[in-house]
């Protein structure tokens, strides 16, 4: 069973869409016009094996907001779709990524509750031109809208850049690891028997 979904999304500020396949091998195609945002994304889609193509415009004359929240929303709403019933998932996943000097620790639980737990501070405002206080709007949009519980700590870390990318990487490992399918797991993976 192919584990693919497409999404899109067009509002007065942005248009968006999203195809992901959980069991890809990290193929990305992504073009958001907010390129730090590309570089993360690129990070998700490598480390987590997942295909993700991406294309998104936005206002960003106003700034880049819109767009972060709404790639966010819709890269959820893909990912929610693939993963379908929820049968055989492993359900769980985490890792812990260290960048140079940056550590970050990513757990997911695709449990169907959205909950972000985010615990990062940056030392600086911007890395380039992006405010890293867009980097937790993005993930409160795809945690909401792919349903699941994602909690992303800073444990270690002085450059930005190197922090931001060591939690998106994470994220990328997490969720190929809670998204894989367990062949001893018949069911979903919950005692209530639905997630």
């Amino acid at each position: 069973m192919e584990r693919v979904a497409e999404v899109t999304r067009e509002t007065r500020e942005t248009r968006v869409a999203v195809r992901v396949n959980l069991d890809g091998t990290g193929q990305h195609e992504v073009s958001t016009g907010v390129p730090f945002l590309d570089h993360m994304l690129t990070q998700v889609a490598v480390h987590g094996l997942m295909d993700l193509s991406i294309r998104a415009q936005g206002d960003v004359q106003i700034d880049d907001h819109h767009t972060v929240e709404d790639v966010g929303i819709v890269l959820g709403q893909a990912i929610r779709e693939a993963l379908g019933d929820s049968k055989g998932l492993v359900r769980y996943g985490s890792a812990l990524i260290p960048m140079d000097e940056a550590l970050a620790l990513v757990a997911v639980d695709l449990s169907g509750r959205p909950y972000l737990a985010y615990d990062v501070r940056f030392g600086q405002e911007t890395i380039g031109r992006f405010e890293t206080q867009l980097l937790e709007e993005f993930l409160r949009a795809l945690t909401a809208h792919a349903r699941i519980t994602l909690h992303v700590r800073a444990l270690a870390g002085r450059n930005s850049h190197h922090l931001a990318e060591a939690m998106f990487k994470g994220l990328g490992r997490a969720l190929r690891e809670a998204a894989a399918l367990d062949p001893r797991r018949l069911g979903v993976p919950s005692s209530k028997g639905e997630l």
